[in-house]
This record gives structure tokens, C-alpha cells and sequence, in this order.
């Protein structure tokens, strides 16, 4: 029966548009997309941006890399990465020293994420498709903040730090940012405070007071990436609803230091990447299926967040 079943559904005819209404044939994907995706929804969420920036955050924290829907990347031999001889001079008539590079392979994929609103026809107003599209952006991205966070956080060297009016909290970051250059073999280009790490540091050095103390409470991020030696100290104040009645900080009381460069190829030596397919509309697509009652307003990409260097991924937890 089972055979019988599996030979009836190959037979069945792909649906090309030509079939007649009553006639049963196999789904088709590029069908669906073209029936139901929405241009004008679609440039809508590339121009929407939310309070919390969680677009910047995303791109920030976890620099984007085109990829195919299978790519492959090189996971370097560290090692080798940073040899260095001294008998690379070539001997008359003799060739050059002969060296080998190591590294492993890595396949991997982007994953296909989205989500579904339905809105009711005898409930909608002007304006709730666009408002459903950009809530639901808001929503994978935020999915994504905490995935990738995730990572990091589980690749990381942590270290447990209580920030107070005997402490120096740039002091200890800058320690630390050294500590990881050293296993990476060049420094962090990111460090990232959640809003309670950042909110300690303000505190711990308002707490001294003197000069010194004021001066270092009142850095900006900006301020305070020049004398940490990174390209970007980044405060993250995004929050997510964690149970029915309560909402939590996405990035805990932490300090996170990592390489994550921008605008990298895949086998750049960053700690983390996050890999999208892009489509002819950009890195997400926004669908729109009508039905007699409802709208359906779809909002999908592919990507994966992925750790490619454990190396050197440094993490304060502030008490």
C-alpha cells in the first residue's frame, strides 16, 4: 500500500501554472513565492526600523556574510597562522622552504526562519499590514539577538568581577582585552556591555569620588572604545518577554569581548559570523495570502549564527 502511495504522488503532475482548477498535482515553491510574495511589504520592513534598534544590534554583534544556501568555510590552524622561521633565505641554485597550510573544512547552512500574523478582515484598519510586517521583522531579529548570544556567551572564557568603589572596571576590561589578543593572536575589535555591566561601571567610578572617577563615569561608548583599543564598545538595552508577566535584559550583566569585523569574507579569522542568504529583495521576503476572512502576512529569511573561532572570546559577569 505504502509503495502503491509513494508511486501515485510521482506521477502526479508539478504545478506550472498550466493545470486546469479541479486537478491535483504536486506543490511548487517558486509558485507560492510568486503568488503571494508582497513587493511593497517587503521594501516596507527594509525601511523599518524599530526603538530598539535591534537591526544595529544584530548587525553589530554578529557581522553579516553572504553565503549560498550550503557553504563551506575554512577553520584555520591558529597555529600556523602566526609561525614564523628564520631560514626562509633560498640557498644558489636551491628552492624556497617549502610550508604546508593546515586547516579543516566546515560545512554548513543557512537555516529558513520566519514567522506568521493573521489578521482578521472585519478587524483590520489602514496600516495593520505594514505594522504586522515590521512586528514581525522586530520579532526574528530579537530571536536572532538571543540565539546568537547564546554562542557567544557558551564560547567564552568568563570571569566572575564585582565592580565597586575599590575597583577599576576599565582597568580589568583592558587586561582582559589583552589576555584574548594573545590567544587569537590580535586584539578584539568589539566589546559589548549589557545595560547592568555598563550601568555597574558608571557607579563603581561615581562611587570613588574624585577627578579621576567622575571623568571615567561620564565616558560615552565612543569615549571609552579609544581607550579600550577596540573599533566599538556597544551597550545593549534590549529586553524580551521571559515569562507571561515579566520582561528580562537579553544581555545580562555582562561584558563580552570578541572579534567580529565588518564587511569580512567567510574565512576571515573573526570569532563570529552570521551567515545570510540573500534574495533578489534583500536578506528578508515578506508574503501576503488572502483568504476569504483573513490575511496572512508572512516575514521569512535564512541565516546561521555561527562561532568560527573560540579563540580568544573573553566574558565578565559583573556582580
Amino acid at each position: 500500500m505504502k509503495t502503491r502511495i509513494i508511486r501515485l504522488i510521482n506521477d502526479l503532475p508539478i504545478d506550472d501554472g498550466r493545470q486546469q482548477p479541479g486537478v491535483i498535482c504536486l506543490a511548487n515553491e517558486a509558485r507560492f513565492t510568486a503568488s503571494h510574495y508582497s513587493e511593497a511589504l517587503t521594501a516596507y520592513t527594509v525601511g523599518y526600523r524599530d526603538p530598539e534598534d535591534l537591526q544595529g544590534a544584530v548587525d553589530t554583534m554578529f557581522p553579516m556574510v553572504s553565503a549560498a544556501r550550503r557553504f563551506e568555510f575554512k577553520s584555520m590552524d591558529n597555529a600556523a597562522d602566526f609561525a614564523s622561521e628564520t631560514d626562509d633565505v633560498r640557498a644558489i641554485g636551491a628552492s624556497f622552504k617549502r610550508v604546508e597550510t593546515k586547516g579543516s573544512s566546515v560545512n554548513e547552512k543557512t537555516l529558513n526562519k520566519g514567522l506568521t500574523m493573521r489578521l482578521d478582515k472585519d478587524e483590520m484598519m489602514d496600516g495593520d499590514e505594514e505594522r504586522a510586517a515590521g512586528s514581525l521583522k522586530q520579532r526574528l531579529l530579537r530571536n536572532e539577538l538571543r540565539r546568537g548570544l547564546v554562542l557567544v556567551v557558551a564560547a567564552a572564557t568568563n570571569t566572575n568581577k564585582t565592580w565597586n568603589s575599590v575597583s577599576d572596571p576599565d582597568h580589568d576590561v583592558i587586561a582582559d582585552l589583552l589576555t584574548g589578543g594573545d590567544a587569537r593572536g590580535f586584539g578584539a575589535d568589539l566589546a559589548v556591555y549589557g545595560e547592568t555591566a555598563w550601568q555597574k561601571r558608571s557607579l563603581a567610578f561615581r562611587a570613588q569620588n574624585n577627578a579621576g572617577g567622575f571623568a571615567s563615569a561620564s565616558l560615552t561608548p565612543e569615549s571609552l572604545a579609544g581607550l579600550l583599543g577596540v573599533r566599538k564598545v556597544y551597550v545593549s538595552r534590549a529586553r524580551y518577554q521571559s515569562t507571561a508577566t515579566a520582561k528580562s535584559k537579553i544581555v545580562g550583566a555582562y561584558v563580552l569581548m570578541y572579534a567580529a569585523a565588518q564587511g569580512v569574507g567567510k574565512d576571515d579569522p573573526s570569532n563570529v559570523k552570521r551567515f545570510v542568504t540573500m534574495t533578489d529583495a534583500g536578506p528578508m521576503r515578506v508574503y501576503r495570502e488572502e483568504m476569504d476572512k483573513f490575511v496572512d502576512i508572512t516575514v521569512e529569511h535564512y541565516s546561521n549564527i555561527v562561532i568560527t573561532s573560540t579563540l580568544g572570546v573573553r566574558m565578565f559577569t559583573i556582580q
